[in-house]
């Protein structure tokens, strides 16, 4: 008798628990994290010239735009219910060399771009990535010495002009993602002694060497010539270095804290969220987004499925918004009603 009764037990409190997901409008009820196209920002790719757009083969569905089409491009993700954008440039060779030079000379195309994009569309948050790779002929984020060496301080003086540059364009908020020591406080003080005390600063608080990265690069045009970033970019192995980062992040200053990559990191994201509160962002990036177009070229999984279940996996882990290569086929879904329940 006692064994049937604690069956009884067992299966009630299975039923109790299903009882929660028997209809799609109750599922709906107690659904807990939501995907939102104004929580999802877009990075772009920017070139020179006029009505260019080149498809980045690494990337299905991705494209450097020059600013005429870059500007199509942002009205039609602004029309879809996305409210911020990052830009990353794509410098030609012949304008990179080793101290970057490029990143700090007025009127480059990162200027021009953030001008005309704010002209053409005010409403539109406006992210500029702050870091040296795109325009070193090196590839690096940072200052190189005779030795190979990333020299900190050096570079820190490169990023605060960078970052004064970005803001005289009309840029809202400035995204370090170099991974200098003390950069995030050198920005803040730049900026506000330049007058700019208003714009925000979104940190690369735990940008991990991720091998992640590599349709970015090709993207950007970007990979390193020699040896790699693991003097300045975290151990994919520790969490509690990527809390140490986060923690001087935000004692410097810092308005938001991103982690990058994102679907390797959920444990971080999970336990930098436990011990702030500071907005967290966190970057699904190249690599982790061409997984899932590539496997989709091959009829292996369903794109859509995978990209709202990897989505949602980051917001459950506590990021607060998302920057992701399929902000645009998101919004789309969700613009004609995608659900999970």
């Amino acid at each position: 008798m006692q064994n049937l009764l604690s069956l009884d037990r067992e299966a009630y409190e299975f039923k109790r628990l299903r009882r929660n997901r028997r209809s799609s409008a109750i599922r709906s009820l107690v659904q807990e994290n939501y995907l939102v196209s104004h929580q999802m920002v877009a990075p772009l790719f920017v070139l020179e010239g006029e009505k260019r757009a080149e498809a980045i083969s690494s990337m299905p569905g991705i494209y450097r735009y020059s600013i005429d089409l870059l500007i199509k491009e942002v009205i039609k993700l602004y029309e879809l219910g996305i409210r911020a954008v990052d830009l990353f440039p794509v410098i030609a060779a012949e304008r990179k060399n080793a101290m970057g030079s490029e990143a700090i000379l007025k009127g480059n195309l990162m200027q021009r771009t953030v001008s005309c994009l704010k002209a053409a569309i005010p409403e539109m948050c406006v992210m500029v990535d702050i870091a040296l790779d795109p325009y070193t002929d090196h590839g690096h984020d940072g200052i190189v010495d005779d030795k190979g060496r990333i020299l900190n301080d050096p570079t820190l003086e490169i990023l605060a002009k960078m970052s004064v540059l970005a803001a005289e364009a009309g840029a809202d908020i400035i995204a370090p993602s170099d991974m200098m020591d003390g950069r995030v406080g050198f920005i803040r003080q730049a900026l506000d002694s330049a007058g700019y005390a208003e714009i925000n600063i979104m940190a690369y608080a735990a940008k991990y060497a991720s091998a992640f990265y590599g349709p970015f690069r090709e993207a950007l045009q970007s990979a390193p010539k020699f040896g790699d970033k693991k003097t300045y970019q975290l151990n994919p192995a520790n969490w509690r270095e990527g809390l140490r980062e986060s923690l001087c992040d935000e004692e410097e200053g810092a308005d938001f804290l991103l982690i990058k990559p994102a679907l390797a990191y959920l444990d971080v994201i999970c336990r930098i969220r436990e011990m702030t509160h500071l907005p967290i962002a966190a970057y699904h990036v190249s690599g982790e987004y061409a997984m899932i177009m590539a496997a989709a070229e091959k009829g292996w999984i369903d794109a859509d499925k995978i990209l709202a279940e990897s989505l949602i996996s980051i917001k459950r882990a506590g990021a607060d918004f998302i920057l992701t290569y399929g902000a645009e086929r998101m919004a789309q879904l969700l613009k004609q009603g995608w659900s999970f329940t």
